[in-house]
């Protein structure tokens, strides 16, 4: 048992009838003795209520706590006994705060039993608190994505099911067998091509055409044409089974995909005009930058690669890091470079003819490349070299940490998330087993995991029960499979994510 010296509330706002009042109550099973001016200090909440219970009725008391013995005076909650410490400190201290190892998300709703509001709560455990509200939402997101993908929407019907049924077999690799093997295919054309518009610059493998010019192997312009052909095709396939033709022709790796096949289909409308065209000097540089395009499908691979995906979503969160760094190297060139030109401008044979001639030397030098094209040749301006490369080692390494720790935390969190929203999937599917099982015969039988979603309901008690997924209309009913989720596992899935 354990309670709570009255000494420390000697300035109490309680009423004379409640001062002396003891108050036991049994948290989960741990007893603790509390006073009536102290508890009267928030007369809104459930334990100010408990003071004036001797003038309440049996039924009153029994919509207060979970069991009341009337011989001992004992108040019984069959709640946490450690959030219980937290929420006793309003009392004492006016505020609460979270003690670390317990759910934020369970908390509030401990909070909410209690009936002390959410405004009470730390500065910086409302900032956890948010934390962990946006981490249940993407795993709340995640089920709902895994759920579409792998039963789709009950409501389509002819052309829109075949539409998600080609989007999930083209862009969503997890969702099938099928899907999978798409996605694997997609993956080698990818390497070939790159392999073969490298291969195809090597002159020992070009022949030469009737003026003698090297032109590239008709081997090799041939797996080019069916890779293109593929590309073509699965971009295509792509774009019909787009339920946003818009936003997926401005997406930045469809707009990648699209820039990877044009330059073929460009030279060969060229081609077409005949040999008097292409002769032309414009129309040969534009067919050489055309050419030299096809290198941004290497950038594809991203698309099958979870990594490259991580490594894109790090770098764009870490933007002020890589600002810094910019800044850094920025001010260090300007400096240097203008420093190197003073020094040597009055040397016979210097390499400094002027200052934006010097920036190459400053940035060669402070990221310690070092080609030696440019180089200081007096006494002063070589100390300036050493003092420059030592300065931008100091401003490469400085912003670099914060980067790495950057990726690091979002590739585990992404790991984590998707474990997360595996999970969840996995006791959905327990409980809609349970939940068949017992079921009467001549029951409706839900669609497209619903009846996952309403044996989650029912199997969860209202205090342990959040939507992570809101009606938009506001309401708590569920019109499809992955507007709700129970919050039971989630919270209990995500435990590691905040500790």
């Amino acid at each position: 048992m354990w309670g709570i010296q009255r000494t420390r509330y000697a300035d109490c706002n309680g009423s004379e009838a409640s001062e002396e009042t003891e108050i036991v109550v049994n948290i989960g099973g741990v007893k603790q003795v509390l006073y009536g001016d102290v508890l009267n200090r928030y007369p809104d909440t459930r334990l100010a209520e408990l003071v004036d219970c001797s003038l309440k009725s049996s039924e009153e008391i029994s919509l207060l706590c979970d069991d009341y013995d009337p011989d001992t005076g004992e108040f019984y909650f069959d709640r946490d006994s450690e959030a219980f410490k937290c929420i006793i400190e309003l009392y004492c201290y006016g505020e609460i705060h979270m003690k670390r190892g317990i759910c934020p998300i369970c908390f509030m709703k401990e909070m909410e039993f209690w009936k002390i509001d959410s405004d009470f709560l730390d500065e910086c455990c409302k900032c956890h608190l948010q934390e962990v509200e946006d981490e249940l939402a993407e795993i709340a997101e995640k089920v709902k994505t895994i759920l579409v993908d792998r039963d789709g929407d009950p409501s389509a019907a002819g052309w829109q099911r075949f539409q998600m049924c080609l989007w999930r077999l083209m862009e969503k690799p997890e969702s099938s067998l099928p899907a999978h093997i798409i996605a694997i295919v997609s993956f080698i054309f990818i390497l070939v091509s790159s392999v073969v518009m490298c291969v195809g610059t090597i002159p020992d493998l070009q022949v030469e055409d009737s003026e003698g010019n090297l032109t590239e192997n008709p081997t090799l312009e041939i797996i080019e044409t069916v890779c293109i052909g593929w590309f073509t095709i699965e971009y295509i396939l792509r774009l019909i089974s787009s339920p946003n033709k818009t936003k997926f022709a401005l997406a930045f790796m469809n707009i990648i995909d699209f820039m990877a096949i044009m330059p073929f289909f460009v030279v060969l409308i060229l081609t077409s005009f005949g040999t008097g065209v292409l002769e032309l000097a414009n129309v040969q540089q534009a067919v050489q930058a055309l050419r030299i395009m096809r290198i941004a499908r290497i950038f594809k691979l991203a698309r099958h690669s979870s990594g490259l995906q991580t490594l894109t979503s790090a770098l764009k969160s870490s933007f002020k890091e890589l600002g810094l760094l910019l800044m850094y190297m920025g001010v260090g060139v300007f400096l240097f470079s203008a420093l190197g030109y003073t020094m040597e401008q009055n040397h016979p044979e210097t390499l400094f003819t002027s200052i934006p001639q010097s920036f190459w030397w400053a940035v060669i030098t402070m990221t310690t490349v070092g080609y030696g094209d440019v180089y200081p040749k007096t006494t002063l301006g070589r100390c300036n070299a050493a003092i420059s490369f030592l300065c931008g080692v100091i401003a490469i390494a400085l912003p670099i940490h914060p980067i790495i720790n950057n990726f690091v935390l979002f590739y585990n969190k992404q790991q984590v998330l998707e474990t997360a929203a595996k999970h969840e999937i996995e006791l959905m599917a327990l409980r809609s087993g349970d939940g068949e099982q017992e079921a009467p015969p001549g029951a409706h039988k839900h669609v497209c995991g619903a009846g996952v979603w309403d044996t989650a309901m029912r199997s969860c008690h209202s205090d342990t029960y959040i939507p992570l997924l809101k009606d938009p209309s506001g309401g708590a009913g569920i019109h499809t499979p992955s507007m709700d989720t129970s919050f039971e596992s989630t919270a209990e899935t995500t435990e590691y994510l905040i500790s």
